[in-house]
């Protein structure tokens, strides 16, 4: 019978540890999906929009612009609850709490005060999360019990202008933050598992960009924006392996995430446009060729989506727009604004998803021809500046206190 009962609690501890490392088709485990993207798989549009969400829950969470990570049948939440960060572990089929996080946090002070919470999103891999608080506090918690693996604060108190806003990596066994500010920063890799560091690049510090992972001539390299430039460092070392001067200008900030198609790769960036390059090995190196350059439209808080050749995004006037992804010339600009250049963009296969800051879905057509909207629905009584987490007909949305599961019928 003690055989019996063990093999039981080895299976039942198999199944909580799949559901926590594992991808599944319609997770969304870290920024912007499973490939950072903006990519949703499994994702039927109505045939007819409706005009309204059917609502399924909502629960208070705390304040935050972090976008909430799905891994399996859970959701894990980032948030500030008075002078705490905490994460959360919801059930996601009804909003219950499994289990919660906290630590004290610094005070966000300035400008920022009306963003106390945290912005950047979490990820979640091979049973862990990692989190990065407002102040770059990194730490990692075990997905099914929350229990707290390690905690870092490598630049205590040294924070960009408007606080951290990137969103930490989890790539080959390594937990990844570019942490610090103003002048005094790096980006660091930590052991997932322990906490040791890595490998550490202190040749820029942070704004407010995101990395995303590149592979050339059989090389990782992570590719982020940073404090004045765009960089390509080596995953397994952290080695700097080119770089592209990118400084912000007049009051213009380096907050996308760099867009990767194989080894082309585009940034954008308010008052500088949308550029793109081609990384190339050349010997022991490697070289950025640009390839185009389009002046007139750039985003500021959004991430543009590449898709069949096309680029959709939002530029830092809040005006929907699509670019040719091949010459950088633009393909349509919607006349309409929505808010002031904060959004979401998603690929949702048949159709284009985009969650501006006015806190409307609005659905629009693929095309490279002329802007054609689907629909546009209410989906929060806030302003919305995290993505919503769409898996099959589930919309998560982020509000400024709560989590809210919206349903398409």
């Amino acid at each position: 019978m003690k055989n019996v009962d063990r093999i039981i609690a080895v299976v039942v501890a198999c199944v909580l540890l799949i559901g926590a490392g594992c991808v599944f088709a319609q997770d969304w485990p870290q920024w912007r999906g499973p490939n950072r993207d903006g990519k949703v798989s499994g994702f039927t549009a109505p045939g007819e929009w409706p005009t309204a969400l059917a609502q399924k829950w909502k629960t208070t969470v705390g304040s935050g612009d972090a976008t909430p990570a799905l891994v399996g049948d859970k959701l894990y939440v980032f948030a500030r609850q008075g002078g705490d960060e905490v994460t959360l572990c919801l059930n996601a089929a009804d909003g219950k709490q499994v289990w919660q996080d906290k630590y004290a946090a610094q005070a966000v002070t300035g400008a920022s005060a009306r963003h106390p919470g945290p912005r950047s999103s979490p990820a979640v891999a091979q049973g862990k999360v990692v989190t990065l608080g407002v102040s770059g506090v990194v730490s990692c918690l075990d997905a099914v019990t929350g229990k707290l693996v390690w905690r870092k604060d490598p630049y205590p108190k040294v924070v960009p202008t408007f606080f951290t806003s990137m969103s930490p990596i989890i790539a080959d066994g390594m937990a990844i933050a570019h942490v610090g500010g103003k002048g005094k920063g790096a980006i660091i890799a930590y052991d997932l598992a322990t906490g040791d560091e890595k490998w550490k690049w202190a040749g820029e510090a942070p704004q407010y960009a995101s990395p995303a992972l590149m592979t050339v001539g059989g090389t990782k390299q992570i590719v982020t924006l940073t404090e004045k430039s765009v960089v390509g460092l080596g995953l397994a070392d952290g080695r700097l392996l080119w770089q592209i001067p990118f400084l912000p200008q007049r009051r213009a900030y380096n907050a996308a995430t760099p867009i990767v198609d194989g080894q082309t790769l585009i940034i954008t960036g308010a008052a500088r446009g949308t550029k793109a390059f081609k990384i190339e090995k050349q010997g022991d190196g490697f070289a950025a060729k640009q390839l185009w350059s389009n002046d007139q439209v750039a985003v500021q808080f959004n991430t543009p989506v590449l898709k069949d050749g096309l680029l959709f995004g939002l530029t830092d006037r809040g005006s929907l727009f699509c670019l040719n992804a091949e010459t950088g010339k633009e393909a349509w600009m919607d006349t309409a604004r929505h808010g002031r250049g904060f959004a979401a963009v998603l690929d949702a296969g048949s159709c284009m998803l985009a969650l501006p800051s006015t806190s409307e879905l609005i659905a629009f057509k693929p095309s490279g021809k002329a802007y054609a909207q689907l629909a546009r629905i209410k989906v929060a009584d806030t302003a919305t500046y995290a993505h919503p987490v769409v898996a099959g007909n589930r919309v998560f949305v982020r509000g400024k206190e709560t989590v809210t599961l919206l349903t398409i019928p």
